[in-house]
């Protein structure tokens, strides 16, 4: 090879191969299977430093949970990262965050405390609320009490305050810290689709926004590296020496081997087609049953001796073939803390089968609704949970109306499509009905209403209301706030819809009175919440698509204070109208196919 051609592949390939060596190594990764997705500015310990920001480096332990070490010397546990809103949330392993406290010290770390207040106190005498067990003792109790709360009867009694932490009640309940980092500012890259990194030559810690493509499943970086190499390689044999070849040659023997593992991981989390003989093996012979519907039976089934799965296996109708592969088609491509991961399937011949993680708590209908018509009982929750629930699931709506490439419309959000796992965290399940559309339309073609008769939103049924479009779903979940508020007020499973709209009615014209729905009130705060849901929820249902807020703007009132809400119109105004007439608002949505 001629000393000019040596010279090409020189100027061609150094410009990339600092790329490449930015790239090398800073794959998604995560400690276990189930566990938080870890890229920038995130890495893990054994990653190279430039794959992620300073003071964000995070740790595998033992149990393979994510451990993030805050000064000084606390260790946590990662339960969620959210790279858009830049927040992560933590969980202390010994179950007492509380008394891990007093040694943290954030202003030595790249991360802030979401904004809170509680007061401590000491006292001497039994209480049934506001404890914190894991700080107490047999002579005397600890309570966590908001400093908003009127503190005068707590000061006056057998009780001392102790300290005052700059923490929300959660994380003295819930054993819970969610915390936000300012810098670096990537969270504007994640919402577009694309990675944060490092600016190439910069002596600064300066970050840009670059094309995911370039550094996801070893599609474009497979062949640059190859190219990389190989040109180095040529340069070297040329420029320098035999012994820079050798050492050339080891650098991509170790490349090999890490892109190798690479794909093994990312094969890893794609779900995987089992046989019909597999299905009976992970089931146990269908030995479990969790549930029974008309789309099927689901068990409960293991892959292994800790991971738990549920298999959901579809009867052999007409019809079930279509909504087999819209959910694998839809579901397989989502991973998102607030929605179910589809594990794997099974399509051997006519058998069919669907294998979910697997969540504990069975549905949130269970924690809202009456156990039985014959009994008054009920899975209580506090209103605290009830309204992290609501906001988890809109969180999932979000995620799926605006954060995949396609637009996810689910045409089914009930209370039975929202699991909760071991801590209660919500899921969204079923995407049997579920529409791909293009996030630049705004409203959806569709051959026949799809749904649950009490979820439906009116323009499903009938396109007097308006145009199919995102704002169904939304529909859908303010009906199910509204339940939320209501459904602890025993009613018969036989309830007619009519008699649900009166009931919802009296809910309105309760707030629009001023006065409080006190429903099922437990603690101080209470009636804040219930206020919340039932005034979001009501936006929610209003009969035009066009008045009814988008989900982000729903997730951002459920996240606010109450006391800046305002009321919505009247949605049960026009129910005594014989015939509506469509709205002229309307016109502003663009009605586009679907994507098949």
């Amino acid at each position: 090879m001629s000393i000019l051609t040596s010279l090409l592949f020189f100027l061609v390939f150094c410009p990339l191969l600092s790329l490449g060596d930015r790239l090398e190594g800073c794959e998604d990764s995560s400690c276990k299977t189930d566990g938080p997705i870890i890229h920038f500015p995130f890495r893990l310990s054994h990653q190279p430093k430039l794959c992620g920001y300073p003071g964000f480096e995070l740790q595998c332990n033992k149990q393979k949970d994510t451990i993030l070490e805050l000064p000084s010397s606390v260790h946590l546990v990662v339960e969620e990262i959210d790279y858009v809103s830049q927040q992560i949330h933590l969980y202390d392993p010994d179950r007492c965050i509380p008394a891990k406290l007093p040694h943290l010290n954030l202003l030595q770390s790249k991360f802030k405390n979401v904004e809170g207040q509680t007061v401590l106190f000491n006292c001497s005498v039994p209480f049934t609320q506001h404890l914190v067990p894991c700080l107490g003792s047999s002579g005397y109790q600890v309570l966590a009490v908001s400093s908003t709360t009127n503190l005068d009867s707590f000061l006056s009694g057998p009780c001392t305050k102790i300290h005052q932490y700059p923490y929300s009640l959660s994380t003295f309940y819930y054993n819970k810290l969610q915390l936000n980092w300012p810098i670096p500012l990537c969270g504007n890259c994640e919402s577009k689709g694309m990675d944060c990194g490092f600016k190439d030559g910069t002596q600064v810690l300066e970050t840009h926004c670059f094309n995911r493509t370039m550094t996801q499943k070893g599609i474009t970086k497979q062949p640059l590296i190859a190219g990389v190499v190989l040109g180095t390689a040529l340069v070297c044999i040329i420029v320098f020496s035999i012994n820079q070849l050798y050492l050339t040659s080891k650098n991509e023997r170790q490349s090999q081997v890490r892109l190798e593992k690479f794909l093994e991981d990312y094969k890893a989390i794609r779900p995987t087609r089992y046989s019909y003989a597999d299905i009976k093996k992970i089931t146990d012979d269908f030995n479990e049953k969790l549930g029974e519907g008309s789309y099927g039976t689901v068990y409960k089934g293991r892959l292994s001796s800790e991971i738990y799965v549920a298999v959901k296996v579809l009867r052999d109708s007409k019809g079930k073939g279509e909504e087999f592969i819209n959910e694998i088609g839809t579901i397989g491509r989502i991973h998102h803390v607030n929605v179910v991961r589809l594990v794997g399937f099974c399509a051997d011949g006519f058998r069919r089968a669907l294998i979910y993680e697997y969540l504990p708590n069975d549905s949130f209908e269970r924690f809202i609704l009456p156990v039985s018509s014959s009994s008054d009982s009920v899975s209580v929750i506090s209103w605290n949970k009830l309204q992290h629930i609501a906001l988890g699931t809109a969180r999932g709506i979000e995620y799926l109306h605006q954060g995949c490439d396609q637009q996810i419309l689910h045409f089914d959000i009930k209370p039975q499509n929202i699991l909760l796992d071991h801590n209660l965290n919500p899921k969204i399940c079923d995407f049997g009905l579920a529409k791909l559309c293009s996030k630049e339309k705004s409203a959806v073609t569709m051959t026949a209403p799809r749904g649950t008769i009490g979820y439906i939103a009116p323009e499903v049924l009938s396109r007097n209301f308006g145009k199919v479009s995102h704002k169904s779903d939304i529909y859908s979940f303010g009906m199910l706030l509204l339940e939320i508020v209501g459904g602890r007020v025993k009613m018969d499973s036989n309830t007619n819809n009519q008699s649900k709209v009166i009931y919802l009615e009296w809910i309105y014209n309760h707030l629009e009175k001023g006065k409080e729905l006190k429903i099922r009130i437990e603690e101080e705060g209470d009636g804040a919440i219930v206020r919340k849901l039932a005034i979001v929820g009501l936006w929610c249902i209003q009969w035009h698509p066009i008045d009814r807020p988008s989900i982000k703007e729903v997730t951002h009132m459920l996240e606010g204070d109450v006391s800046h809400l305002n009321l919505s119109p009247n949605p049960f105004m026009a129910t005594n109208t014989p015939k509506f007439n469509a709205s002229p608002h309307t016109e502003d949505l663009d009605v586009i196919l679907e994507i098949e």
